[in-house]
């Protein structure tokens, strides 16, 4: 999972998502694809956290080149 795109673990949630919503896999199935969400979502969530910070660290920068 590492060497995924935040994109592409997005994509790979979304088609997990529409399996399970479907509700025509098994149970094994269907708790191997929650658990791969699971951990596609806490990668995207780690993902979108270390992007904000740092964007709040650029901008801190220019506000502090600009002062």
């Amino acid at each position: 999972m590492k060497d995924m795109t935040f994109e592409q673990a997005m994509e790979r949630l979304e088609a997990i998502v529409s399996v399970l919503e479907s509700g025509k896999g098994t149970l094994d199935e269907s708790m191997k694809l929650f658990e791969e969400g699971t951990a596609l979502t806490a990668f995207c969530a780690e993902s979108l956290k270390a992007a904000e910070q740092k964007i709040i660290k650029l901008t801190s920068e220019n506000r502090q080149e600009e002062a």
